[in-house]
């Protein structure tokens, strides 16, 4: 028997891939040069408000998150995985109500990877819109994603639900 990914999860990598079709010159993670993309490359990072919480933004406003099982040194996000969270692509800089420490690693595939208080970053391909956190407390691809908080905490589920455990 075939595993199947739900629906929401396929139209939204197909989604992610028709815009990366579309675009003129993307890196990986990179922008696509629209602003209503949630990826990150080397841009400031912001600090805004989202549900109550001070959480790290790109510079377009998207939520970026951090995987559990990451390391300071290591994203434990490839593949399929890195499709529907996109690592920011590092270096970024900060911007306003950024005082935490920015870095970079290097991914398994080359790339350089923007880390905040030693969290690499990402974005989620289901936040559509600026100021949406819909990957906050999702368990997927073998860990607990988080918004990033501006002091580099991860900022906590935002519902008993969605920390259980998703069909990824």
């Amino acid at each position: 028997m075939r595993n199947r990914l739900p629906a929401a999860v396929v139209l939204v990598a197909a989604a992610s891939l028709a815009a990366a079709c579309g675009s003129s010159s993307p890196g990986p993670g990179g922008t696509t040069g629209t602003s209503s993309s949630p990826s990150s490359s080397g841009s400031a990072l912001k600090s805004t408000q989202i549900s109550g919480v001070t959480v790290l933004t790109n510079a377009q406003g998207f939520t970026l998150y951090q995987f559990a099982p990451d390391t300071s040194t290591k994203s434990n996000c490839n593949g399929s995985c890195a499709q529907i969270w996109p690592p920011v692509t590092g270096p970024a800089t900060a911007g306003s109500g950024v005082t935490g420490k920015l870095g970079t690693i290097t991914r398994s595939d080359g790339s350089v990877q923007a880390t905040y208080h030693g969290h690499p970053l990402y974005t989620y391909t289901a936040d559509n819109a600026p100021g949406q956190a819909n990957g906050n407390g999702i368990n997927a691809f073998g860990g607990v994603w988080h918004e990033v908080t501006a002091s580099g905490a991860a900022a906590p589920a935002s519902s008993p639900s969605a920390s259980s455990s998703s069909g990824y």
